[in-house]
C-alpha cells in the first residue's frame, strides 16, 4: 500500500508559489537559514505531471542581475507592487 508522505497543509491553504507569475518580485530562501535574496521572476515553468502547477521559476537577482533557475519551494513571500 502506498503512502502519502506530502507536506500537511492547513485546509483553505496554499503554498505561496501558486501565485507566482511572471514579471512578479519575490523572496527566494531557504527555512532552514537566515538567508534570503530578491528576484525577478522572468518565467515559470510548469511540472511534468501538471503543467499548470509551477515547480521552477528563471529569476533575475536584483542586485546583480544575475539569471538563474530556482525551484519553486524556495520562494517564500511575493513582494507587493507599487
Amino acid at each position: 500500500m502506498s503512502v502519502d508522505h506530502s507536506p500537511v497543509l492547513r485546509k483553505g491553504s496554499q503554498p505561496v508559489f501558486l501565485n507566482v507569475r511572471a514579471g512578479m518580485t519575490v523572496i527566494v530562501g531557504n527555512d532552514n537559514s537566515d538567508d534570503w535574496w530578491m528576484a525577478d521572476v522572468l518565467h515559470v515553468d510548469g511540472g511534468a505531471r501538471d503543467p499548470g502547477v509551477p515547480t521552477l521559476f528563471q529569476v533575475a537577482d536584483v542586485d546583480d542581475g544575475t539569471i538563474r533557475w530556482v525551484c519553486a519551494d524556495l520562494v517564500t513571500h511575493i513582494v507587493p507592487s507599487c
